[in-house]
C-alpha cells in the first residue's frame, strides 16, 4: 500500500530528540523519498485554524461573478487568479489532457534582493484581492510559517543524506517561493469532466519542497510509485503532506524521487465536492547551480542546471495556448515569457 511508503514523521522528537531518535528520524525520511517523494509531518506546530480561515477567506473570492475576479487574472507564474483553462500540469509529463479543473489564487516572494533583473523576474509585489481584504493578512502569517517549517525540512533532508545541516540552506538566503490556493469547485460550476481531465493532471512539482494543506476528498490526491502504482494519498487530520520536487531529486542525483501525483476530478457519486488545498512551493536563491550528488549518494549524474532557467522552462510548459485569461498587472516577466515560450512550442 502506497501509505506504507509515506511515513508520518513527527517532528516533534527531530527537534527535541537525541541523536540516535533523530538520525532513526532521518533515516525514515531518506526511505520514504526513495519509493514515493512523500511524507506527512504532525508536530509543525502551524496552527489549523488558520487554514481554515484562509480557505473561508479564498472562498469568498472564487465564489464572486467572473467579472469580478477578471481584473486580478493573471498567467501561469503571475500573481493572481488563475482563472479555468490556463493551467494543464500534464503537459510537464509530455501528455496531452484537457485544461486543469482549478482555479489558484497565487501569490510569490517579493522582498527585493537588489539585483534589478532578478527582483523584475522572480521578486515583483504581489496582488491581492480588495473585494477580500482579510486574505493578505492571513496569508501573510501562514507564509512566514512555511517559510520556517521549510527551512527545517531542508536541515532534515541534509541529516538523511548525511551532510552538512546547511548543505541545502545555505543556497536559500534569499529564495523564491510560490503559494497557491487552489480551489477545486464541483461539477454544477465546472461541468463533467472531458475524458482525460483531472482538478491536477499528473506531474511532479519543479522546486525543492513542496508543503500541502489539504482536504480530505473523494476526488482528491492520488500519489503514484512503481510498487503500487496510482493509490489515494493517505491522509491525517492536522498533518501535512510534504513532497519534494525535481530540482531537489537533480541534486541528490535521483537517490529521491520527485513526488507524482494527481488531483482526481469531481467524483460521480459527490459531483458537488468542493475542496480547497493551499500548497506552498519552496524553491532556492535565484540562479543556484544546482548540481547533483555524487555516488554513493547519488545514483545519476545530472547536467548541472541554473535552478530559475529550469524553472522558468517548466512554467512555460504547463501553460494552455490560446485564449484564456490574460496577463494583468500582476504578472510577471517570467509567466509572459512562458505564454510566449508556449506559444512557439505549439507552433
Amino acid at each position: 500500500m502506497v501509505s506504507s511508503q509515506v511515513p508520518v514523521i513527527d517532528l516533534g522528537p527531530w527537534r527535541g530528540g537525541g541523536p540516535e531518535e533523530r538520525r532513526g528520524i532521518a533515516s525514515r525520511v531518506d526511505e520514504a523519498l526513495r519509493a514515493a517523494g512523500f511524507l506527512l509531518v504532525t508536530g509543525h506546530g502551524v496552527d489549523p485554524e488558520l487554514s481554515g480561515r484562509i480557505r473561508e477567506a479564498a472562498r469568498t473570492f472564487f465564489r464572486l461573478p467572473a467579472a469580478a475576479k477578471a481584473p486580478y487574472a493573471v498567467a501561469v507564474g503571475g500573481r493572481g487568479w488563475l482563472g479555468p483553462g490556463a493551467e494543464a500540469n500534464s503537459y510537464a509529463e509530455g501528455a496531452a489532457s484537457p485544461p486543469d479543473l482549478k482555479e489558484s489564487w497565487s501569490c510569490a516572494a517579493e522582498d527585493p534582493t537588489g539585483n534589478p533583473s532578478v527582483d523584475a523576474e522572480w521578486f515583483r509585489p504581489n496582488v491581492w484581492p480588495a473585494e477580500v481584504p482579510g486574505l493578505r493578512p492571513l496569508a501573510a502569517q501562514y507564509l512566514a510559517a512555511m517559510r520556517a517549517l521549510s527551512e527545517e525540512l531542508l536541515a532534515l533532508l541534509a541529516a538523511a543524506l548525511r551532510l552538512d545541516p546547511d548543505h541545502f540552506t545555505r543556497h536559500t538566503g534569499h529564495p523564491t517561493w510560490g503559494f497557491n490556493i487552489n480551489w477545486y469547485p464541483g461539477t454544477e460550476l465546472v461541468g463533467p469532466p472531458l475524458p482525460g481531465q483531472f482538478r491536477i493532471g499528473a506531474h511532479t512539482d519543479f522546486g525543492t519542497v513542496t508543503v500541502l494543506d489539504r482536504q480530505r476528498g473523494a476526488g482528491g490526491l492520488q500519489i503514484h510509485t512503481d510498487a503500487e502504482g496510482w493509490q489515494d494519498a493517505p491522509y491525517e487530520p492536522g498533518a501535512l503532506t510534504v513532497n519534494i520536487g525535481d530540482l531537489m531529486a537533480r541534486w541528490t542525483g535521483d537517490r529521491w524521487r520527485a513526488g507524482r501525483h494527481r488531483v482526481l476530478p469531481p467524483p460521480a457519486d459527490a459531483p458537488a465536492e468542493e475542496l480547497i488545498s493551499l500548497v506552498y512551493f519552496y524553491e532556492c536563491d535565484a540562479h543556484t547551480r544546482v548540481e547533483s550528488l555524487p555516488a554513493p549518494v547519488g545514483r545519476i549524474a545530472h547536467e548541472p542546471v541554473d535552478s530559475h532557467s529550469y524553472l522558468r522552462e517548466k512554467l512555460a510548459v504547463i501553460t494552455v495556448p490560446g485564449p484564456g485569461p490574460r496577463p494583468g498587472p500582476g504578472a510577471t516577466v517570467a509567466a509572459e515569457g512562458a505564454v510566449a515560450a508556449e506559444a512557439v512550442r505549439e507552433a
